[in-house]
This record gives structure tokens, C-alpha cells and sequence, in this order.
């Protein structure tokens, strides 16, 4: 037994000695290099989406301003209303932007000067904003974000009626105005192309005036809308994947 155990260990001696030899005569090849293989970067979601949404619509306003030798309306209050639209836009990494085209109902003005909402409107809105958003993150398929939007919108008074401040003929007027919002909200990934979105818009339409009559007409300053909205992403960028 102890010269099997010797013929043994000589045996492996002899093979690993054999193989350092190979090693190093010419002409023979060295073991392969050990390869690196970087770490797979994190992969955002980007690309293109449209958007509808459906929302509600609280209107605020400033004051009203009669023509120049009437009173003004006091207790001025506008009403609330729905809104909808829709839009396209692009997503780049935590960045998004879209442009947006949005509806709001008629909301209805009352104002006072000698009785209670003796003075009455209706004012409506079309808004057409870019907006830019920052995505917070994502959590449990949930991304909150940010985000601010400049643009146009037409305001239109429609029925107005006054018999203490003009235009005592009534009729519409509709005009042009900058406008602005803020948002914030959240959006849930239903699945891998499709987001609900949920979110508050406050959006400043600015001044809007009635139709003039010979006496003048009535100014609505600083109209504004607080909106809630429930809405549906869709990202088309797969389709080019298929």
C-alpha cells in the first residue's frame, strides 16, 4: 500500500509538471483572458404617447369691472362644470412633454349690485397648452409627478343680463388670451403600453370681456378653473417593435 500511495502522488507530480512545461514552450497557446462584462444599464421608458382625459372644472374669478360710470358687481362667483380633452406628447427618461387641446364647459357667473345675482354670464373655455412634466419615480407600478404648462386659450361670454350695468342688449363676445397652468397627479401602469392618470390642474385663463353695447361693456378679471381629472395614457412606440 505505501508504494501505491508514492506511485501515486509522483504520478500527479509528474502530469502537473508536464502541463507548466507546455505552458511555456513557444508556439503554445496561453489561457484565454478573462472577460469584463459591464453592468446592464437601467432602462427608462421612452418614447411616444396620446392622451384623453375627462375632468371637472371650479371656476374662480377676481372681480368684474362695469362700464365707466356704473357700479360694480359685487359677491362675484363663477360655477363649476366639466371638462375633457386629449393630446400627444413624448417621454425622454423622468421628462415629458405634450400638447394638449381642452374643452370647458359653459360655467355660470353671478354677481350683485342691488339684489342677489342680479347680474348673470356664462363663460366657457378651449385651451391649447404645451406642458412640460418631471416623473418622481416609480413605486408599485405608480409614477407621481409635476409639471407646468403655457399656451392659448379662447374664452367666450354667452348670456349675459344686467339691468344695472351694460351691455343692456346682451349677445356673446368671444377672444383670444394667454394662458397658464400647474399640475401635479399620479399615473398607474395598467399594462406595459397603457397608464391611468390621475390628476389636479390649476389653469389661468386671465380677463375675458361681454359684447359692448353703446354704454359699454362688463369685464371678468383673472378667470380661472381648479380641475380634478381622471385620464389614459397609451404609448404607440411598441407598435414599431412588432
Amino acid at each position: 500500500m505505501g508504494r501505491l500511495r508514492t506511485f501515486g502522488v509522483v504520478a500527479v507530480l509528474a502530469t502537473l509538471a508536464t502541463a507548466a512545461a507546455a505552458a511555456d514552450m513557444p508556439g503554445a497557446s496561453p489561457p484565454p483572458p478573462l472577460q469584463w462584462h459591464p453592468p446592464a444599464l437601467l432602462h427608462l421608458d421612452t418614447g411616444w404617447y396620446l392622451r384623453g382625459d375627462l375632468g371637472y372644472s371650479i371656476g374662480t374669478i377676481g372681480s368684474a369691472d362695469a362700464a365707466a360710470g356704473f357700479t360694480n358687481p359685487t359677491g362675484n362667483k363663477l360655477g363649476s362644470g366639466l371638462s375633457g380633452g386629449g393630446g400627444v406628447g413624448i417621454k425622454s427618461n423622468w421628462l415629458r412633454t405634450d400638447f394638449t387641446i381642452d374643452s370647458m364647459a359653459p360655467l355660470k357667473y353671478n354677481g350683485t349690485i342691488a339684489a342677489p345675482n342680479d347680474v348673470t354670464a356664462k363663460i366657457s373655455a378651449i385651451s391649447a397648452l404645451l406642458n412640460g412634466y418631471l416623473d418622481l419615480g416609480t413605486w408599485y407600478h405608480v409614477t407621481p409627478y409635476i409639471g407646468a404648462g403655457v399656451g392659448t386659450a379662447y374664452m367666450h361670454v354667452t348670456d349675459y343680463s344686467s339691468a344695472l350695468a351694460p351691455p343692456f342688449s346682451g349677445g356673446s363676445h368671444g377672444q383670444w388670451n394667454f394662458a397658464w397652468a400647474g399640475m401635479l397627479g399620479a399615473a398607474y401602469a395598467v399594462a406595459p403600453n397603457t397608464m391611468i392618470d390621475v390628476g389636479y390642474r390649476y389653469i389661468n385663463y386671465g380677463d375675458v370681456a361681454t359684447a359692448s353695447d353703446s354704454f359699454g361693456a362688463m369685464n371678468f378679471k383673472n378667470i380661472a378653473a381648479h380641475e380634478v381629472h381622471v385620464g389614459v395614457r397609451w404609448s404607440f412606440d411598441d407598435l414599431a417593435q412588432r
